[in-house]
């Protein structure tokens, strides 16, 4: 599946999320939840997946990316009442870390979800 149709497939499958599930849940309830959608559209999803940051080719950090679909777009999720800008900051370092090219960050935490779609390379919109 080419990258901007799998991106169309998750977002579709965030507010499918949010249809049965309002805001007030822990980030894992929705993780789970998200992670059986995928499951049913037949895409690939890794959870908690461990992800090495390097400094001058030594290990200094370790992160776990929420979800990465099919090996190639993170995932990560919130459930806050608002977005802030170091949750995009924190999305746009994974992908860096990981040389990956596109990244969703997802809040069901708030009245409304929020999706926010992410680049490791800054693009004009």
């Amino acid at each position: 599946m080419k990258t901007e149709d799998l991106i169309k497939v998750i977002i579709q499958c965030a507010y499918n999320v949010r249809t049965h599930l309002a805001a007030g849940f822990l980030e894992s309830v929705y993780q789970k939840a998200l992670l059986i959608e995928l499951r049913e559209k037949g895409i690939h999803a890794d959870s908690e997946t461990p992800i090495n940051v390097y400094y001058k080719d030594e290990i200094v950090g370790e992160f776990r990316a929420d979800i990465i679909v099919e090996g190639e777009i993170i995932i990560e999720l919130k459930a806050v009442q608002h977005l802030l800008s170091i949750h995009e900051t924190q999305l746009v370092n994974y992908l860096t870390a990981t040389h990956k090219d596109h990244g969703l960050l997802i809040n069901f935490g708030g009245d409304r979800i929020e999706i926010k779609r992410k680049y490791r390379e800054y693009k004009r919109s």
